[in-house]
């Protein structure tokens, strides 16, 4: 069995962190959210890996080589651009043979890995087998309809209408059935080939496409809310381990990590947060919820619940939270309140500003 990971794709809701980063290498817990997938497919038994990758190829090449250090090997796949989960299975096609395969979509985050659904579809071996889960508003997702017999009836690709409150889960198996219902898509309506539109074909076809429901956490992590929530609940399995130096002034609370090469001076570390390689947090508070990555300087500030990015600086900002902070940003705080607000954004950007 082969896994085909999808790390194309333009990231369009966490710009402007995606205007310079790919966003299935923006950190949880100061680890790149694809690793987590890398490693979930490994642990199932799966080593011989295809990654689809478009734009930010050589980002994605450089942090996962040739695949030896998750214990893989991993294969490249180009895809000039992105037209769909469908088109990128049709990508794939050479490389995936008559492979079974299990299809992971690199932005996805599953609690507690995948091993058990990859025995129950290799035990079961239906055409597909898809991972659905329940959500408040299925207008957003792919949506699912079962038959009594808990098979897929129906399908349908972010309906107005929706039939059931089952989503997909960005994790597919499938025979080498799927190819056949692949070649014979024509463009949706958003000019992709829709991988819903292929697993409606092998229904049509008689073909046995069976899911689960799963209960255990699960997130989509395309958008800055959606990435600080995974980060939190990553957060609360952290184990406390100080390699860092602290002195004598500063207060060390709860599951932090504080990685070796940091140090933290006159400052309060309330966990679970991870402080990364290199970090100086001087007069200051950390609260919980928070991943500061390596070489960050954090001076006279509170940070909590948020995600900060390699090489960012943060002084004298008075108190921030719930906040994505990209590469090499410098946040600085002023003296006195400003009449105005002097800014430079890029494209796409979104900020706060207390009137």
């Amino acid at each position: 069995m082969k896994a085909l990971v999808l790390a194309g794709g333009t990231g369009s809701r966490l710009r402007p962190i995606t205007h310079t980063a790919a966003k299935q290498l923006v950190p949880v817990a100061n680890k790149p959210v694809l690793f987590y997938g890398i490693e979930s497919i490994v642990e199932a038994g799966i080593t011989d890996i295809g990654v689809v990758v478009g734009d930010t190829a050589a980002e994605i090449r450089a942090a996962l080589g040739d695949g030896s250090r998750f214990g893989a090997r991993v294969t490249y796949l180009p895809q000039e651009r992105p037209l769909g989960l469908a088109h990128a299975v049709s990508v794939a096609r050479d490389w995936l043979g008559e492979d079974d395969f299990v299809m992971y979509l690199g932005d996805n985050f599953i609690v507690g890995g995948i091993t058990g659904f990859v025995e129950s579809f290799r035990a079961r071996r239906p055409d597909a087998g898809l991972l659905l889960t329940k959500v408040d508003d299925p207008r957003a997702f792919g949506v699912a309809e079962l038959g009594p017999d808990g098979d897929v009836v129906r399908l349908e690709e972010k309906p107005s209408a929706p039939r059931s409150d089952l989503a997909l889960v960005g994790v597919y198996f499938f025979t080498s059935a799927v190819h056949a219902a692949v070649a014979a898509l024509t463009p949706s309506a958003r000019g992709e080939l829709e991988i819903t539109d292929a697993i409606q074909g092998l229904i049509d076809a008689g073909r046995t496409v069976r899911a689960t429901t799963i209960t255990g956490y699960w997130k989509d992590t395309g958008n800055a809310h959606d990435m600080l929530e995974v980060n939190r609940s990553v957060l609360e399995g952290l184990e406390r381990c100080v390699e860092g130096e602290v002195d004598d002034a500063s207060k060390i609370i709860g599951r932090v990590r504080i990685e070796r090469g940091a140090r933290i001076e006159r400052s309060r570390i309330v966990g679970p947060a991870v402080i990364g390689a290199g970090t100086v947090v001087r007069d200051s508070r950390i609260g919980p919820s928070t991943s500061i990555a390596e070489d960050c300087t954090i001076t006279g500030s509170e940070v909590e619940s948020s995600i900060i990015l390699r090489g960012a600086g943060i002084d004298r900002a008075g108190r921030i939270e719930d906040s994505l902070i990209g590469r090499s940003v410098q946040v600085t705080g002023v003296a006195e309140a400003p009449r105005g607000h002097r800014l430079v954004l890029g494209d796409h950007s979104r900020i706060h500003i207390a009137a």
